[in-house]
């Protein structure tokens, strides 16, 4: 079986079963309520609505808030991806896969192919919540959205990317850990748990930015420029990549983890 046909029974397997539209909807209602939330709440921080409290600066609101997308739902891509080979170890599917096209390695591309596809879907529809939601409130409190500025969609090319990459990430996780429960957890642990305490410590220990800014999450926020998780960041004592480097940290994590998965697991017997 040639590549292409290869892809295409790929993308067959994943828009064939409905556990893509489940993670889309999950997707846009939790990335959307959570920048609505935040849209509400900074919004009328900015204009002095709350109270007497300083008003929170409107300036470089809009892209913190469109951020969201990445900020709290690249747990999506990286999910979809991991499920996309995982499931087929578990329900043994890829046993009759790999009869049909006995090169594994093109199995696996065709595998990344769609992951490029589903990341790109997946980050549109998650730009859409966040942008959608963020936008409405900030034109309802007066202020301005930004989306006549060419930074701004600069930004959201760039949170598509980030979609991407963790898409590849996930095939590469689900390459490696065979086992989807040990999988998922894994993910969700250090994407919720580790992670987030070692950026947390690094506003405590000194040099450990130097470190932490190059884990998945921190490489993630600096490709796309914005998060929410930065705002009560000092900027003169941000440690954050170039968004070019990001894009390369998180695109090496994809590498090592598909070659890893390709070298250690991929090749052996599905039992």
């Amino acid at each position: 079986m040639s590549l292409t046909a290869a892809t295409r029974a790929e993308t067959t397997k994943q828009f064939t079963t409905s556990l893509w539209w489940i993670l889309a909807i999950v997707l846009v209602v939790y990335v959307g309520f959570t920048a609505s939330v935040l849209a509400g709440v900074f919004a009328a921080a900015a204009t002095g609505a709350l109270g007497d409290g300083p008003p929170m600066a409107e300036e470089g609101l809009a892209p913190v808030l469109y951020s969201t997308a990445t900020a709290v739902g690249y747990v999506f891509p990286l999910l979809i991806g991991t499920l996309m080979v995982t499931a087929e170890f578990r329900h043994k599917t890829l046993t009759p896969t790999f009869l049909a096209t006995p090169r594994r390695g093109r199995v696996l591309a065709a595998k990344l192919a769609v992951g490029v596809l589903m990341g790109a879907l997946f980050g549109a529809i998650g730009t859409v919540a966040s942008v959608g939601a963020s936008a409405a409130f900030l034109a309802a409190f007066g202020l301005d959205t930004q989306l006549d500025s060419i930074d701004t969609w600069a930004m959201i090319g760039r949170m598509l990317l980030a979609y991407v990459l963790w898409t590849l990430i996930g095939v590469g996780v689900g390459a490696l850990v065979r086992n989807q429960v040990g999988a998922i957890v894994g993910v969700l642990v250090f994407t919720q748990f580790l992670e987030p305490i070692g950026r947390a410590a690094s506003s405590f220990v000194d040099g450990l930015a130097n470190v932490t800014q190059y884990l998945p999450g921190a490489a993630s926020d600096a490709l796309v420029g914005a998060s929410v998780f930065l705002m009560g960041v000092p900027e003169g004592s941000l440690v954050q990549l170039e968004w070019w480097v990001g894009a390369l940290v998180l695109l090496a994590y994809a590498v090592v983890l598909i070659l890893l998965g390709q070298l250690l697991s991929w090749r052996r017997d599905v039992s």
